[in-house]
């Protein structure tokens, strides 16, 4: 759909390819919280491209089934669960407690605790594009959000 405004699209892409390769976060941090994202939004062809990289990327599949099924997960490791739980109170209360802020930035920094907020936000606006648009899930691929 973003073809529709190629400015747009270009400006996108530009951010999307910065959220996805360029942070300070490691790997395994962006595709938790695009997980995050995803899985509130049930953008059911986001989910679907970044679930196995996010196991590639050294989430627990346990971890990354909880959250598709919209379950908590069980984080064995402490910045994967200050992510979360920001990433979770932002989305569903629109702010993020101090706790919760200063929770982030003793594991990931200032700098990456405003990395990460791109990021949410970045793919907030690709899984609304979507849901909006209703982007299709390849060819045999079911809806990984059908059951909730």
């Amino acid at each position: 759909m973003w073809l529709q405004s190629a400015a747009f699209a270009d400006r996108a892409q530009a951010l999307g390819a910065f959220c996805r390769f360029d942070t300070s976060l490691p790997r395994r941090l962006s595709e938790l919280a695009i997980l995050v994202t995803g899985a509130f939004w049930q953008a059911g062809y986001e989910w679907q491209a970044h679930a196995p990289m996010a196991e590639k990327a050294g989430l627990d599949r346990a971890a990354i089934e909880a959250i598709r099924s919209g379950k908590a997960p069980t984080l064995a490791r402490s910045d994967e669960a200050a992510v979360y739980a920001f990433a979770r109170e932002l989305l569903d209360s629109h702010e993020v407690s101090a706790e919760t802020y200063r929770r982030v930035v003793a594991e990931i920094g200032v700098k990456g605790a405003v990395e990460l907020v791109g990021i949410l936000g970045y793919y907030g606006l690709v899984s609304m594009t979507i849901r909006a648009f209703e982007v299709a899930l390849p060819a045999g691929v079911p809806n990984p959000f059908a059951d909730r």
